[in-house]
């Protein structure tokens, strides 16, 4: 970052800080002002000093608060990190355009082109590769994003003013920019932050719909046409799918069913709808061309013909009749996929476009006609930019993935099979026996469900749900629904029983197995599992069904868990584990002649694999890749990555540069992972060992994490849709990885992202460490994400997390023990990297949250207030308010905690 990009970064944010201030005051009151001001400098002055006198003012400032001016003050911070948000996101806007022009990045189309250019790759093998690849980011809710749509919609609204000043726009003048920005302000402090209701699954999918709709209906179009420019390749398919699993990711969510699944393909298809819709109506505005003036196409005069629209106005306008017809169509789409009218009727009846396909095909006349009459002005128009869209997006917007656990499968299935009078006790089979019994089933046409007979609850449920997946193919076509995740796969059984379910419900045919429009994907979770991937992937392939249908597509995919193998092992021993599981499976698709497509469940912070998804996608095994890749993007990155325009595009181009580097850089970039393999695995074992020593086996540990972080608020507070663990069990392994992480990030102990790499070094080789970390991709990235998940953490503040445990040597004894591993991780990583702090090689990271900190900190001790308050017995609804909004507004400032 460039001296003038942070200064005007800290002037933003004091511009944007300044404004609230004079909103709280004249809204809130002058009390509540001071009382803010009060406690800032308070936790400055704290974290600054830590003495015994600061402690006890801070003590005394948020003992004193009443209720209202707790949440008032939680509230006030909360709103700050979302505004200071806006002023970092335009800095890096910035700081991206003054990197690209002193020199291309390789995370942007023109670096990662000159990148391959440089190691003797043409343009035209990457066109070759992005004619076959798959690149989808896959939105999922989870309970680490609580903020409402409306304040993501005002947040937006504040950055549209800023960025109309960097556009010289007439609106900001001085005047106008700070009378629309204290507007915005205004209307954000009097917004709640927090639902008062809990979320469900609809919440859920309004709010990945809505950025569906804003942000990714018009950047990824944009982001194809420009791609396809950089090749050379005018027809290029697209490889940016986006996809979703809220709807369809019943895994430990007995909210979602049949008609929730049916209710998220709506929702979606009314925004994709409503678009085109706008779009073809703002089109027959434009295209006035009178057809005595301009020769047209056969097939367009033909659309123009068949069209029934019988104005005597439009009767020599022959695009204009063309788009009547099209708008006609459109609108009888919508009812059929919405089962709501058009927004805007139409002037007569049409029958309904039977798929995009065919609507697509009917821009393509317009288009073809306008160009082959007109030349190239009209090529890369806003009627290109629908076909593209509708190329992207079809009816259905988004892919929405199945996901269900193995152990719900086998209930179901060997309800079935009891019913039917086929095998009395299913789950008392072996594996090769369930196998067997699996593969003469799929190889039957006689289906298992009888109307007749009685079932669980959960058999019909899950019959429902895949009734509805098959009705939703139906509607909308092969891109729906792709894929059924299984959660907890120990087994190729696991897998099976998906298909046999499928053909329950006639989408996987016994003589036509390679039709089956769902694949079923092993998610790979543990570390156990991670290390048994290998002989479950090969012992699926080797039967027939799932063989079909990876060879149909060419691909299996497998899914590899980030967040269940960190909790269940480290950082370190996750991500190395990872890196081995990955290469182990690609040598079983080769020898299937497959190819592997790897889903990877990152979450947003470094313990669920957070961290650059451009240097994790490079630093993937080589082959691992080879152009197709799905990553999840989850809770509050979601906004953060793909919140506005420039900043999703920036992240698609990123996602998209990482796949065509990794994918045909020369094979000697991978040497490292024999060379220095040994070494890997050394560490890896060290940390396991003395991360699970503390979180397994350590007396207590339970309780005291329970106590010294927000677990329990997280968990009865009902932030998302889904329980926080698995079962009614307070034990780890039963907790959901993504309330484990969360819960670590916002008592700012960061465990998951690092406990145990300093026990791992001690003793291990520092100079060939030093040399892993500068000349392996994989090691490299590893240690960037570890150091900034630190620089995030902070022991003070986790000290007086720890004063909320009850028993205090409890307290003292594991906070001891997390301190002293977190002294050996900082003099480790500082050995290893030879830095003297922290961020020192990352300067620009380091001085982005050392900005942010300020107004975290002050979240975090109102947050324990009220925690304490909460758990002596205040039940009062503000308590409740006031700790969701601090949980909001440090998830909001660390940026990437969930």
């Amino acid at each position: 970052m460039t001296p003038l990009t942070d200064d005007r970064l800290r002037d933003e944010v004091r511009l944007l800080g300044g404004l609230l201030g004079e909103v709280i005051r004249d809204e809130g009151g002058q009390d509540l002002y001071d009382r803010v001001e009060a406690v800032r400098q308070a936790s400055v002055a704290w974290h600054r000093d830590a003495g015994a006198a600061d402690a006890a003012r801070l003590e005394q400032l948020l003992g004193e608060l009443s209720l209202d001016q707790a949440v008032g003050l939680a509230h006030g911070f909360a709103v700050f990190s979302l505004l200071a948000n806006v002023a970092e996101d335009r800095a890096g806007k910035r700081r991206a355009r003054e990197q690209a022009a002193a020199g291309a990045r390789a995370d942007t189309p023109e670096g990662a082109l000159q990148r391959l250019a440089g190691t003797g790759a043409s343009t035209d093998e990457a066109r070759d590769l992005l004619a076959g690849a798959l690149i989808s980011p896959v939105l999922t809710a989870h309970p680490s994003e609580v903020r409402r749509k409306s304040v993501i919609d005002r947040i937006a609204a504040v950055s549209d003013l800023l960025d109309a000043c960097d556009q010289n726009d007439l609106a900001c003048a001085p005047e106008v920019l700070m009378a629309g920005l204290r507007r915005q302000t205004v209307i954000l402090w009097t917004t709640r932050l927090v639902r008062q209701a809990g979320l469900a699954v609809q919440d859920e999918i309004d709010t990945v719909v809505s950025f569906l709709e804003r942000v990714f209906l018009h950047v990824a179009p944009a982001q194809l046409a420009d791609w396809r420019r950089r090749v050379g390749a005018p027809e290029l398919a697209p490889f940016i799918r986006i996809g979703t699993w809220v709807g369809g990711d019943r895994d430990g969510n007995p909210n979602v069913d049949g008609g929730v699944l049916t209710a998220a393909f709506r929702t979606q298809a009314r925004a994709a709808l409503r678009h085109y819709l706008d779009e073809v109506n703002a089109l027959g505005a434009e295209l006035s061309l009178s057809g005595s003036m301009s020769a047209v196409s056969p097939e367009l005069a033909a659309l123009a013909q068949a069209s029934g629209d019988r104005s005597p106005h439009r009767a020599d306008e022959p695009y204009r009749r063309a788009l009547s017809e099209i708008y006609a169509r459109l609108a009888a789409t919508h009812p059929v996929l919405t089962g709501q009218p058009a927004p805007r009727a139409a002037a007569f009846a049409a029958g309904p476009y039977a798929g995009p396909d065919v609507f697509r095909a009917d821009l393509a006349v317009l288009r073809d006609s306008l160009v082959a009459h007109h030349g190239a002005v009209f090529a890369d128009d806003r009627l290109t930019r629908l076909v593209t869209a509708v190329d992207v997006f079809g009816f259905h917007m988004a892919t929405l993935d199945l996901r269900q656990n193995a152990d719900v499968h086998e209930r179901v299935v060997a309800d079935l099979l009891k019913v039917a009078g086929v095998c009395e006790d299913y789950p008392a089979l072996d594996e090769e026996a369930r196998l067997a019994l699996l593969a003469a089933e799929l190889a039957s046409g006689r289906l298992l469900f009888s109307p007749y007979a009685a079932y669980a609850d959960e058999t019909l449920k899950e019959r429902d749900i895949l009734l509805a997946a098959a009705e939703a193919l139906r509607l909308f076509g092969p891109q729906a629904i792709r894929t059924h995740v299984v959660s907890k796969t120990d087994a190729a059984s696991d897998l099976l029983e998906v298909y046999l379910l499928l053909r329950e419900v006639g989408l996987y045919r016994p003589d036509a197995p390679e039709t089956c429009p769902i694949q079923a994907a092993p998610l790979f979770e543990t570390i156990d599992d991670l290390r048994a991937s290998k002989p479950t992937l090969e012992r699926l392939l080797k039967e027939p069904s799932a063989l079909a249908v990876a060879r149909a597509r060419g691909v299996q995919e497998v899914m590899i868990g980030y967040s269940d193998s960190n909790k269940d092992g480290s950082y370190l021993t996750s991500t190395w584990e990872l890196h081995e599981a990955s290469r182990a499976l690609l040598e079983v698709t080769d020898a299937a002649g497959l190819r592997l497509q790897l889903f990877h469940g990152r979450g947003g912070a470094v313990g669920r694999g957070g961290g650059s998804s451009f240097a994790a996608v490079v630093a993937q095994p080589q082959g691992t890749v080879a152009g197709r890749i799905r990553v999840t993007e989850q809770g509050e990155v979601i906004a953060n990555k793909y919140g506005e325009p420039d900043v999703a595009r920036r992240n698609l181009d990123a996602l998209t540069c990482g796949v065509l580097l990794a994918s045909l850089r020369p094979p000697a970039d991978q040497t490292f992972s024999e060379r220095h393999g040994d070494t890997a695995r050394a560490l890896s074992r060290a940390s396991m060992a003395a991360y699970r020593a503390l979180v397994y086996e350590t007396e207590g540990f339970v309780n005291y994490f329970r106590a010294a972080t927000p677990i329990v608020e997280i968990a009865e507070l009902k932030i998302g849709s889904r329980p926080a663990s698995r079962s009614a069990s307070t034990a780890i392994e039963d907790l959901r990885a993504i309330p484990w992480v969360f819960s670590w990030s916002q008592s700012r102990i960061m465990l998951p992202g690092w406990f145990g790499f300093g026990s791992a070094v001690e003793g291990a080789d520092l100079d060939e460490l030093r040399a892993m970390a500068r000349d392996w991709p994989f090691f490299r990235t590893l240690m960037q994400n570890m150091e900034m998940v630190m620089a995030k953490a902070d022991m003070t503040i986790a000290r007086r997390y720890a004063s909320l445990v009850p028993d205090r040597a409890l307290a003292d004894r594991i906070h001891g023990a997390i301190v002293a591993e977190w002294d050996r991780t900082v003099a480790a990583v500082l050995a290893v990297t030879g830095q003297d702090a922290l961020l020192a090689g990352q300067p620009e990271l380091d001085r982005l949250i050392r900005l942010r900190m300020p107004y975290v900190e002050p979240l975090n001790h109102v947050q324990i207030e009220l925690i304490r308050r909460r758990r002596a017995g205040d039940d009062d609804p503000r308590v409740r308010e006031g700790i969701l909004l601090a949980l909001n507004g440090v998830a909001a400032g660390l940026r990437n905690s969930g």
